[in-house]
């Protein structure tokens, strides 16, 4: 299985590609120094693969890199963290500034 992660806009998000298909993706927004990411999906025809789990690994690692802090909205982003402890030193709860930043 060849697979690759991305960056895209409009939205904003990191895709990732199965064989060349767009298979899922982890949607987010930036507001003020802070990554909120409020969706991840995975297609159903690519279920079961870890799709999910490789996209918002390579997702808190570029947000990592660009020295942005983590906020998890999206319960699968919420529980990946949980089980990848060394992230917390950039991960916080979110504020109610970070939840208006999703619909805003």
């Amino acid at each position: 299985m060849s697979t690759s992660v991305s960056r895209q806009s409009d939205p904003e998000r990191f895709e990732i590609t199965s064989e060349g298909e767009v298979a899922g993706f982890a949607q987010f927004v930036d507001h003020d120094g802070r990554r909120v990411f409020f969706h991840t999906e995975v297609g159903e025809e690519f279920g079961g693969q870890g799709l999910a789990g490789i996209v918002v690994e390579e997702a808190i690692k570029s947000t990592r890199e660009e020295g942005l802090t983590v906020v998890a909205v999206c319960p699968y982003v919420k529980k990946w963290l949980t089980k990848h402890p060394e992230h917390a030193d950039i991960s916080e709860a979110p504020t109610p500034a970070d939840l208006a930043a999703i619909d805003g």
